[in-house]
């Protein structure tokens, strides 16, 4: 499975502030979705952020990152904010995701957001799994990269620091809000999964707060260590090798049959995500898809088209009635492959249509399908299998008339 084209959303935040995330989702079927909290002061754009983020889609996990408020692109004032005001937007990321497509059950923090996750987790009942990069045992212990503006921001209520090269102003309300934090406490009373990762040299948090985080945790817990990476992960093959930890780990916690199933009988249920202009989730049964339209009609190109869908399902039809047919008379078949190519043509145009369908006027739908048949198969037995793919049920529907019967259905039921 490949990474899909991150997609750029907004949703509002504790403040009331717009906030700038990226919804990055898998080519094929979501498994779960996850929800990525960046490290203080930094943004969801971090090359560690990134990496972890495809690793999972890849994996097919949909993951969530945001800028929180007053930071990266999203708006408000960051002076006001806090770690209360931190959790309370990674609670409105979590109501996002369930609104739009499913509540997260993988929260990922780095650094501080490492332990704003572990604090917000008993809010978002549906999490099951967390992992924390180079996160403090005591959200207090950020206070050291402004330590020597404590005493004028007890005294003037705030101060102007320079964070990682940029100013910032922290206040007074900020620096009270941390005490007001027990983590490990919180930690203990936690029945999620647990993932702990530090390197051994970080100079910003040290391991020492690993070691607090892992003890005051209740199993399952696991710990991983980042051997010579940084803080920031700012190598890259670090933050790769994190990714792919996290990403093994976390699908033993996040086994399929955990995806919510809303009841949809036998049915399948179509619905606007409310991203882009035309993108949809298809959910049948447990399995999610996204439909979409290329970019240059108006789409976001996060999943095949409807079109693309229809071509799928002849194809993936063909292949089955091939492979069903095949072993029932034991033909020695290694594979079979169907590639479908669909276009709109004028019916006075198909040389490959019959009577009935060349006496139509306009265009019609034409489907080349292009078999491919592997294994040492003499050409009699060939030409009897390419005749079973037009048996296949799919291949019926499209050439005969169907009966779309529509009903108008109340809001409220």
């Amino acid at each position: 499975m490949m990474p899909g084209k991150p997609i750029k959303v907004t949703f509002e935040g504790a403040h009331g502030a717009e906030l700038a995330a990226r919804l990055e989702l898998p080519t094929g079927p979501v498994s779960a979705y996850a929800l990525f909290a960046h490290c203080f002061t930094c943004s969801k754009d971090l090359t560690a952020a990134r990496k972890i983020s495809e690793a999972l889609t890849m994996n097919g996990i949909g993951v969530l990152r945001f800028d929180f408020t007053g930071l990266g692109g999203s708006g408000g004032d960051f002076a006001s904010t806090n770690f209360t005001s931190n959790l309370d937007d990674l609670e409105r990321a979590a109501d996002f995701l369930r609104d739009a497509f499913e509540a997260p059950k993988l929260l990922i923090g780095h650094s501080l957001g490492g332990a704003a996750v572990l604090a917000v987790a008993e809010r978002i009942p549906e999490v099951t799994a967390i992992a924390t990069i180079g996160a403090p045992a005591d959200v207090h212990h950020v206070t050291h990269n402004f330590s020597d503006h404590l005493d004028a921001i007890n005294e003037n209520g705030k101060a102007e620091v320079c964070l990682g090269g940029r100013p910032f102003v922290i206040c007074k309300q900020f620096v009270d809000d941390l005490a007001a934090h027990d983590l490990p406490a919180q930690v203990a009373k936690m029945k999620k999964a647990l993932l702990v990762m530090h390197a051994p040299l970080d100079q910003t948090v040290g391991i020492d707060n690993a070691s607090k985080i892992f003890a005051a945790a209740k199993h399952p817990k696991s710990f991983v260590s980042l051997d010579q990476a940084d803080h920031l992960l700012r190598n890259p093959d670090d933050a790769h090798y994190a990714a792919s930890v996290i990403a093994a780990w976390a699908g033993r916690y996040l086994p399929e049959h955990m995806v919510s199933e809303p009841e949809i009988g036998e049915g399948v249920i179509v619905r606007e995500t409310g991203l882009g202009k035309f993108q949809a989730m298809i959910m049948a049964g447990r399995h999610r898809m996204l439909a979409d339209e290329p970019e240059k009609v108006g789409g976001l190109d996060s999943g095949p088209s409807p079109y693309d869908y229809l071509s799928a399902a002849l194809g993936s039809c063909t292949v089955m009635t091939i492979r069903m047919y095949a072993d029932h008379k034991g033909i020695a078949l290694d594979a079979v492959r169907a590639e479908i190519i669909h276009d709109k043509i004028h019916a006075k145009d198909c040389a490959d249509c019959d009577q009935q369908h060349a006496a139509k006027g306009g265009k019609i739908d034409r489907f080349e399908r292009r078999i491919t048949l592997m294994g040492e198969i003499d050409a009699q037995t060939r030409t009897r299998l390419l005749e079973i793919a037009d048996k296949c049920p799919v291949h019926k529907t499209l050439e005969a008339s169907s009966v779309i019967v529509t009903h108008a259905v109340d809001p409220s039921e």
